[in-house]
Parts: structure tokens; C-alpha cells; sequence
């Protein structure tokens, strides 16, 4: 299946190119922003009609740590009338292929769908081998995860316990976003390693969120 993976285009969503011919479309997180001071629900009724009228048969879509649409059931629901297939730590065949989303990350500050660090062991000993696509929010360390502390010094902000859990039962494809390209760190893109290919399908860089996107998602056939 010919499939677009996207993430993180918080509200950039309808600059984003989409390829022609698709079967399938994946986002990994982040349709939309949140702040305290900035609700987001007219964002995600914006974004949910654009993703659901693509031209593409099957439309996966987890939530990401800005997602706060996501925490109310009446949201999740119109995401399923709509005919996209969300998934919430949970596994989905689709013609004949696996996948398995979660939007869970390590905690950072007071964003939604984190699990502390010392806690994500458990929630991965949920995923098996022989997984197609893998889709996570965020990144598994180590792996296009570099970013700057606040000072701004250099580090793998990754989930370790994830790293562990993809290396043993090796997905074909790891997709996520969450960690942006940011100054020097170049995150967007794809990396094989240990026969996984991994790919950080952000789409804008991080502290540019209202600037055209960066990237278009990445291009695979599952």
C-alpha cells in the first residue's frame, strides 16, 4: 500500500502536499496546537474535515501531546463517524497488515497523553513481533530525537523503555514526529537501524509553527 506519513503540522495541515494515488494516509500526532490560553477546537473541526475528505481509503490518525480534542470522548467519536480509524494504544489490521498507535510519551511539563518515564516500561509490553507500522508520538531514544535543553545544550530527549521494546520485536516501519527539527537538530526524515526503518514525519520546525512546513511527510509502501 502507497502511504503518506505526516505529523506534527499543527494547523499547517492544508500546506501540507499530498501525494497523488495514495492508499493510505497516517498522522502521527499534533493536528493541532494547545495552550492553556488557546483552546483548539475549532483547529481540530478544521482539521478533521480536510483529513477526512482526502481522496485516500484508509485515514489512521493518533493524538500527540497538544491534542487535547482527544480527551473528549464526543471528539473521538465524530473522528469515527467520519470513517478515520484512530487508534489510542491499541492495534489495527488493515489488508492483511498490522499496525499499532499509541500517543504516549514521556512526561514533559503539563501536556496531555504523558506517562512518566520510570512507568513506560509496562505500556510497551503490549507490542509483539511482526508489526508492519509502529505509530508512536514520540521518537524511541537515540533515534531522530536530538534536540537543546533549556541550556541549550545538546541531548536525546527519545523513550528509552520504547527503544527496547521496538529493537525486540523489530516493526518493519517505526513512524512518530513530536521532537521537530530545531536550530542545528536535524530530526525530520528517515533512519534505518537494526533493519527498522525509522521515520520522524514532523512537518514544521519546532518554535515556527505559524511558518510554511518544512516537510511533507514521508512517502512509503507498506
Amino acid at each position: 500500500m502507497k502511504t503518506q506519513i505526516i505529523s506534527d503540522t499543527h494547523g499547517k495541515h492544508h500546506e501540507i502536499n499530498i501525494e497523488k494515488d495514495l492508499d493510505m494516509i497516517i498522522h502521527c500526532g499534533d493536528s493541532t496546537n494547545y495552550y492553556e490560553w488557546m483552546p483548539n477546537q475549532k483547529e481540530f473541526e478544521h482539521f478533521i474535515v480536510w483529513f477526512s475528505a482526502l481522496p485516500i481509503k484508509h485515514k489512521v490518525l493518533i493524538a500527540g501531546n497538544h491534542d487535547a480534542w482527544a480527551t473528549k470522548k464526543y471528539n473521538i467519536d465524530r473522528v469515527k463517524e467520519l470513517g478515520i480509524k484512530y487508534l489510542e494504544h491499541e492495534y489495527l489490521e488493515i489488508e492483511g497488515k498490522i499496525l499499532f498507535g499509541s500517543p504516549y510519551t514521556p512526561t514533559f511539563n503539563n501536556w496531555h497523553f504523558m506517562k512518566d518515564r520510570s512507568k513506560l516500561d509496562k505500556w510497551w509490553q503490549v507490542l509483539v513481533p511482526n508489526i508492519d507500522v509502529l505509530i508512536t508520538h514520540g521518537p524511541p531514544h537515540g533515534i531522530l530525537d536530538l534536540s537543546r535543553n533549556r541550556d541549550n545544550v545538546l541531548e536525546y530527549c527519545g523513550d528509552k523503555a520504547l527503544l527496547r521494546h521496538v529493537l525486540q520485536n523489530k516493526p518493519k516501519y517505526h513512524c512518530f514526529g513530536h521532537i521537530h527539527n530545531y536550530k542545528d537538530c536535524v530530526n525530520q526524515g528517515t533512519r534505518i537501524y537494526e533493519g527498522i526503518t525509522f521515520i520522524n514525519s514532523s512537518v514544521v520546525e519546532d518554535g515556527k509553527f505559524h511558518y510554511p512546513p518544512s516537510s511533507h511527510g514521508v512517502i512509503i509502501n507498506i
